[in-house]
């Protein structure tokens, strides 16, 4: 019994360290370039649908499933006001792209819009953002078709002084 005990809090004081690793930030800047996997401190909520990190850039991918609602959720931000940029685009077909405020980025009831949807246009993103509380950013990604793709690179949120 003391052993399955110990065992126990192992694991647990495990799950403390690893979630304590990703502290809250005021800046991110990632290029995607070495990621294998969704990052540790990011968050992947792909629906029935494909989001991984692939050819130095993430992917949002339909697969069979369109009308998923995909998210891509940063590390905790700082409150604060910032700018958003990033590179998106798509392989063709209707895609759009809108921005939440997550509280609890493993409860989707907690996210709120902050940006309305707009066309993937191919074109880079530009928000100016006001957060009043320490908060993690979500992406969400909407494919209408079968097979459609959303490509994302170069995101960098910064501080406006």
């Amino acid at each position: 019994m003391k052993t399955i005990i110990l065992a126990g809090i192992i694991a647990f004081g495990g799950l403390l360290t690893v979630n304590a690793q990703c502290k809250t930030t005021s800046t991110l800047v990632e290029n995607f370039d070495t990621w294998k996997d969704i990052d540790k401190c990011w968050t992947a909520q792909p629906g029935k649908a494909m989001l991984y990190a692939s050819d130095k850039r993430i992917v949002f991918y339909s697969m069979m499933s369109p009308g998923e609602n995909m998210y891509l959720v940063t590390p905790k931000i700082k409150a604060g006001n910032y700018t958003l940029t990033f590179d998106v685009s798509d392989n063709g077909g209707e895609t759009t792209l809108e921005l939440f405020s997550v509280n609890n980025s493993s409860d989707p009831k907690s996210y709120v819009s902050i940006a309305k949807p707009s066309k993937i246009t191919g074109d880079k993103k530009t928000y100016n953002l006001s957060l009043k509380k320490d908060t993690h950013l979500g992406l969400k990604v909407l494919l209408n078709g079968i097979h459609q793709a959303v490509y994302m690179d170069n995101l960098s949120l910064t501080p406006k002084k």
